[in-house]
């Protein structure tokens, strides 16, 4: 997907909108100016002391600021259109290449990586090209680095450092690690924060590493029965973005119930796998 501006208009009178100091005029006012703008700024500044109420304040100042102006033309009351303010609207615009969903037209990294399976590219992969990386990397025997991320700059670096090294890598957040992401001034309450800030850098990296040019499989680590719920959360979003760009979110999720019966440790990882599959995620599972 790629993100354009679109925009929209919103019109004020202009009597309730004086300029502010040293601003041009908008040429629709009409003259004679210095009359019209002085009458105006008084009745407001007359109006705000009488009424010093929000409700008595604001009706005080649209009927004086519009009298003012009436009394600025000597009483005429003339029908004018009025200035219109610009607000910035983002609209969303499908693309047809959704490999990479999120940058604008600004041209994606290219990987070198001419070895690779045809399915793997730059950017964050999912479905048949996260298995055919899995793959690859088991039938060359080799392993992928899995970097917990906690800031912009831990993903930044972790990307450069695959790039200089013409390799692979996965980036994983934690729940702790996404909550610190999200920032302490975030309330966690029902894993909140947890939530947002494993979303937000998720975003972040599918935003980077197609411009670093590197496959990235984008992951998330332990997740105790207790954090289940921020795991909810998460599969809440890779549906939604699934159902947008035919891709989920991230690559993959880990699932660590070793603490509990292997059996109640099977069950539930099936349940949760039965709802991942559907939309091509992933699912590492901790057995013990």
């Amino acid at each position: 997907m790629s993100v354009q501006g679109t925009t929209a208009f919103v019109a004020f009178p202009a009597a309730l909108s004086p300029p502010s100091a040293g601003a041009p005029l908008p040429a629709s006012v009409a003259s004679p100016l210095p009359l019209r703008v002085a009458a105006a700024t008084a009745a407001v500044s007359d109006a705000s002391t009488a009424s010093p109420t929000l409700g008595g304040g604001c009706l005080a100042l649209a009927t004086a600021a519009t009298a003012a102006a009436v009394a600025a033309h000597g009483g005429r009351r003339r029908v004018r259109a009025a200035p219109l303010r610009q607000r910035v609207v983002a609209t969303a615009t499908a693309t047809e290449d959704k490999r990479f969903p999120i940058l604008s037209k600004r041209p994606a990294g290219t990987g070198g990586f001419p070895n690779l399976p045809e399915s793997i590219h730059p950017g964050v992969l999912t479905g048949k090209a996260l298995e055919d990386m899995l793959d690859w990397a088991k039938q060359n025997e080799f392993a992928i680095p899995a970097v917990n991320c906690v800031s912009t700059s831990s993903i930044n670096s972790c990307l450069e450092a695959a790039r200089k090294m013409d390799s692979p890598i996965m980036i994983q957040f934690s729940s702790g690690g996404s909550q610190f992401y999200a920032g302490k001034g975030l309330d966690n309450k029902e894993y909140h924060a947890c939530i947002a800030g494993a979303v937000a850098g998720a975003y972040h990296v599918r935003a980077m590493a197609e411009q670093y040019g590197v496959p990235v499989i984008l992951h998330t680590d332990h997740c105790s029965k207790k954090l289940l719920p921020w795991l909810d959360g998460l599969l809440d979003a890779n549906e939604r973005y699934f159902e947008r760009h035919g891709e989920p979110l991230f690559s993959s999720h880990m699932i660590d119930l070793s603490e509990e019966p292997l059996e109640e440790n099977i069950e539930l990882c099936v349940q949760y796998l039965t709802r991942m599959a559907k939309m091509n995620v992933g699912l590492e599972m901790e057995l013990g």
